[in-house]
């Protein structure tokens, strides 16, 4: 037993665990020699993958910076301000078609981008000829918006509702009156009156360049005229600031 072990631990390499040893150099030289041709590979495909991550950070860094900025620059806005080319049915004549122009603003209730109110104001003017007389209406609208409206990438489409009252200025003269002599009022004769009216308008909102954008709008009218009710229609196009 203890010549087995002094051959075990033989410092000499003459024990069992020298001739183990000795005979396994050969091979484990081999293996370390070609130990370099399996790692070179590897360690190239490592090399591709880690400068690859390192190339895709800015990328993706400033993809977010491009996101977060679009995101900033179409959030939902703060005000709606818009003045429009405005064409209309005349309030009180039958005939005709009133052209104007028309402002309103809008602001978003509690924050909300999809709620808003405000106001809208407009003047047309339409002329109505006849065998006896030429008359000339001008039309103010007034009226208190609601508007709900759905976002959509740039833009956005809703309804808005306007309840208010419509100011007509009325102008009539006597055709060839001038001729028999007429004058005064006999020859021309002017009329305030006062209407109650609604608006209901399907709108459309496009931003095109930062805050500003066009927007359009049309839809029916109601009048309520010596106790019945006219109706007409009104539309409008220009331009619209965001803020």
């Amino acid at each position: 037993m203890q010549k087995l072990q002094h051959d075990v631990i033989a410092p000499d390499g003459k024990g069992l665990l020298g001739w183990a040893v000795l005979r396994k150099a050969p091979s484990m030289a081999r293996s370390s020699s070609s130990c370099p041709r399996a790692v070179w590979p590897r360690l190239g495909l490592a090399l591709l993958i880690g400068s690859g991550m390192l190339a895709g950070r800015p990328a993706s860094a400033s993809a977010q910076a491009i996101t977060a900025a679009a995101a900033a620059q179409w959030s939902p806005p703060s005000h709606i301000v818009d003045a429009q080319l405005f064409l209309a049915t005349p309030a009180a004549l039958t005939t005709g078609l009133s052209e104007g122009v028309g402002l309103s603003y809008l602001r978003p209730i509690l924050g909300s981008p999809v709620f808003a109110w405000g106001g809208r104001a407009s003047w047309s003017t339409a002329t109505e000829y006849s065998l006896v007389d030429t008359v000339r209406n001008d039309d103010i609208r007034l009226r208190l918006c609601a508007l709900a409206q759905h976002l959509v990438g740039r833009g956005g489409f809703g309804l808005r509702l306007g309840l208010g009252a419509t100011t007509v200025y009325e102008a009539r003269t006597r055709d060839q009156g001038a001729r028999v002599g007429l004058t005064g009022s006999a020859l021309e004769a002017t009329n305030w009156y006062l209407y109650p009216a609604a608006d209901l308008d399907g709108v459309v909102l496009i931003r095109v360049w930062n805050g500003w954008g066009m927007s359009l709008s049309g839809g029916p009218t109601l009048h309520l005229i010596d106790g019945s009710v006219r109706a007409g229609w009104s539309t409008g196009l220009g331009v619209a600031w965001e803020p």
